[in-house]
């Protein structure tokens, strides 16, 4: 790989997956980057395919909406021509790494499971009435 790009940011539309024509799977996902502060601070959106096996598994599940993310592959920029005529170009992650990054928002749809744990009381060791200490090497 030449270069290498690594950003986090957030997730902007659930991720889907898709098999090609020639029968490779993929995995795309468009991830929000914001660079500079204030009034000058804008908005990057990324386009990032994950191929192959790993796009298989079970990963789409965890990439929605508003998840925050770490994602580090190889970046390029793409020129089509938009519906009104004119030039746009979009800049795509071919992406070796996605990482999920804290919890998602908290208007999630996704239930988290509640679980509750109960402090156990230690066992009490019992010993036998017929078993001496004598016999302990130490």
């Amino acid at each position: 790989m030449s270069n290498v790009f690594s950003f986090t940011g957030t997730i902007g539309r659930d991720a889907e997956v898709r098999t090609t024509p020639n029968g490779q799977t993929v995995l795309n996902v468009t991830v929000a980057n914001n660079i500079g502060f204030g009034d000058r601070q804008q908005t990057l959106w990324i386009r990032v395919a994950l191929w192959g096996r790993r796009a298989e598994g079970q990963l789409h599940n965890y990439l929605k909406k508003g998840q925050q993310v770490f994602v580090s592959g190889e970046l390029s920029q793409r020129e089509y021509q938009a519906n009104d005529g004119t030039t746009k170009s979009s800049l795509e992650l071919n992406a070796n790494i996605i990482d999920l990054l804290g919890n998602r928002n908290e208007q999630s749809s996704v239930a988290q499971p509640q679980q509750s744990y109960q402090a156990q009381q230690p066992a009490q060791p019992s010993i036998p009435a017929n078993d001496s200490y004598d016999d302990v090497p130490f």
